[in-house]
């Protein structure tokens, strides 16, 4: 490691020159790595990063070069739940004089090279993403140019070390499955998000162990994988459906799943909730405007989203934060749910 110099404030630091001598750069290859420049050679630039990474290089420049925005990550804009979240951190960006760039990566599980690039060139104040993993060297890219990031975690669980905001996955499952139970359901079908998501294996463990403490078999016939949008609900609904002993309810993971078993149903001529009850999740402001009214499990996106941002102005200020804030969630029961009517 290098010897580190002094700046102006006492903290050990090296200079742009050191970098470059230690790797055998030019001082502006350096820099253009700093910068995010694409014209920099992979195994040059990975050198690079590595010597600003073991010497804990940063900026001391932050507050005059930084863009006055916080940037918010998605792997898709197309979501409904997506207005919420940029609500919620768009609230938080205002009352710091900030403004919100949108940015949308088209990868489900961490953000693709492009964006970090993109994101070095901004310099925003702070970078919220919607994400459950976050690559290391992406997080060392955004450490050594002390760009604060905070994941809010809809699709899992991040890393320990990375900071992060998300919601009771299991609990929801398991209150989601419970009514249902207590409705007299025993043929209870799920519809629960990708397997491999995290927050989908959390909530099918919440159905499960709703099963399990009412003494009911957990039917491997009755569990689908989705993808929470509405065509990938109507399919394996269908699926459920078909069935020669087919489920009287259904918990779907997601409200737009739960709109296709609505679909699905209409299409056999099953009334909801007279034949079939459903249960979606996330409670987006559509839930209430179906047909029936959807009871769901309410996820809090805007308060996550808030949390989130706030969480990033706290890490700005270099103020000591929890790395992982888990809000709870909660049953709201509307009409798409009623007490089952065997033999139908």
């Amino acid at each position: 490691m290098l010897l580190s110099m002094r700046d102006d404030e006492g903290l050990g630091r090296i200079t742009l020159a050191q970098v470059a001598q230690e790797a055998g750069v030019s001082i502006s290859t350096v820099s253009k790595v700093l910068n995010g420049r694409r014209d920099v050679a992979t195994p040059t630039r990975v050198k690079v990063e590595r010597i600003l990474d073991e010497n804990a290089y940063r900026r001391t420049t932050r507050a005059a070069r930084e863009a006055p925005l916080i940037e918010l990550v998605f792997h898709e804009l197309e979501s409904v739940w997506a207005l919420e979240l940029i609500r919620g951190v768009e609230k938080v960006a205002k009352a710091s004089g900030a403004s919100v760039v949108l940015t949308e990566s088209g990868t489900r599980h961490a953000p693709g090279p492009e964006w970090i690039e993109g994101v070095l060139r901004r310099r925003p104040r702070g970078v919220v993403l919607v994400f459950s993993s976050l690559p290391s060297e992406v997080k060392q890219q955004l450490l050594s140019r002390t760009i604060p990031f905070v994941v809010i975690d809809p699709a899992g669980d991040p890393d320990p070390d990375v900071p992060s905001v998300g919601s009771a996955n299991w609990n929801g499952g398991l209150a989601a499955t419970r009514h249902l139970v207590q409705l007299g359901h025993r043929r209870i079908g799920i519809i629960t998000g990708p397997e491999d998501m995290l927050c989908s294996l959390a909530r099918l463990d919440g159905y499960r162990s709703a099963l399990s403490m009412a003494g009911l078999p957990a039917d491997p016939e009755l569990v689908r994988y989705g993808d929470f949008h509405v065509e990938g609900g109507r399919e394996r609904a269908a699926e459920l459906l078909d069935l020669d002993d087919p489920p009287t309810a259904i918990f779907a993971g997601s409200d737009l799943q739960a709109l296709g078993v609505l679909e699905a149903a209409r299409l056999r001529d099953l009334r909801v909730p007279h034949d079939l009850s459903v249960v979606g999740y996330d409670d987006v402001p559509l839930a209430r405007w179906s047909s029936p009214p959807l009871t769901t499990v309410h996820q809090p996106l805007r308060q996550m989203a808030e949390g989130a941002a706030q969480m990033l102005m706290r890490l700005r200020s270099e103020e000591p934060v929890a790395t992982r804030v888990e809000l709870a969630t909660s049953l709201v029961v509307r009409e798409s749910t009623a007490e089952c009517r065997q033999g139908r």
